[in-house]
């Protein structure tokens, strides 16, 4: 399974942007599929989630400036990223899991906020 990620950039404080996650397999094999972000230094950590059902959740880091969404017919995956802030740069990493069965990851996107 490959999960290529894409839709990253520089973007000013305050600015938006929206990622993409392609998935080779159809989202709904998987239990759960999401993004995390780990910014330099710093351990990876959840950014938002989707279940097979539509349930999300999302770190109370971003709730309610990032929406995470997907389009089934196309297995993609996305998050949309509003009023950003320089604390929001990260690689963020688009992950696919079906619990200790499989678990997969994309290349990573590079977000980038300057204040």
């Amino acid at each position: 399974v490959q999960l290529q990620a894409s839709g990253g950039g520089l973007v000013q404080a305050g600015g938006s942007l929206r990622l993409s996650c392609a998935v080779s397999r159809n989202i709904f094999s998987f239990n759960v599929v999401g993004w995390y972000r780990q910014a330099p230094g710093q351990e990876r950590e959840l950014v938002a989630t989707i279940t097979t059902t539509g349930n999300t959740n999302y770190s109370d880091s971003v709730k309610g400036r990032f929406t995470i969404s997907r389009d089934i017919s196309k297995n993609t995956l996305y998050l949309r990223l509003n009023s950003l802030k320089p604390e929001d740069t990260a690689v963020y990493y688009c992950n696919a899991n079906r619990g200790f069965i499989e678990n997969f990851w994309g290349q990573g996107t590079q977000v980038t906020v300057s204040s």
